[in-house]
């Protein structure tokens, strides 16, 4: 049964691998996104299991999943805001210098 499951693994990991590496950057922020929405599931999953008190074991792997999922969230939302900032900056710029060459003529 753990041969399985190790495959299953090896195979999700290969699989998301090309699947990220073939998108577009113009469709990375959005993907960012979806990103962000399945690592809140995945917290709410680690909360849970933290949160079981089974054994001392799967309440201390619990608790590292919340930290990584945590950190997960975070560091996406960072580069999301990063990104998107990075489009705004770009159009607020030439609407500024349209208007300052109207003001000096």
């Amino acid at each position: 049964m753990q041969l399985l499951e190790l495959y299953v693994f090896v195979l999700a990991a290969f699989v998301g691998y090309m699947v990220i590496s073939r998108v577009p950057p113009l469709l990375h922020t959005p993907l960012m996104a979806a990103t962000n929405a399945i690592s809140g599931i995945s917290l709410v999953g680690s909360l849970i299991a933290a949160g079981a008190a089974h054994n001392r074991v799967s309440t201390i792997l619990g608790f590292i999943a919340v930290i990584c999922a945590s950190s997960n969230i975070v560091g996406g939302f960072l580069i999301t805001d990063r990104m998107l900032k990075m489009f705004k900056s770009g159009r607020g710029a030439g609407k500024k210098e349209a208007a300052g060459s109207g003001k000096g003529a």
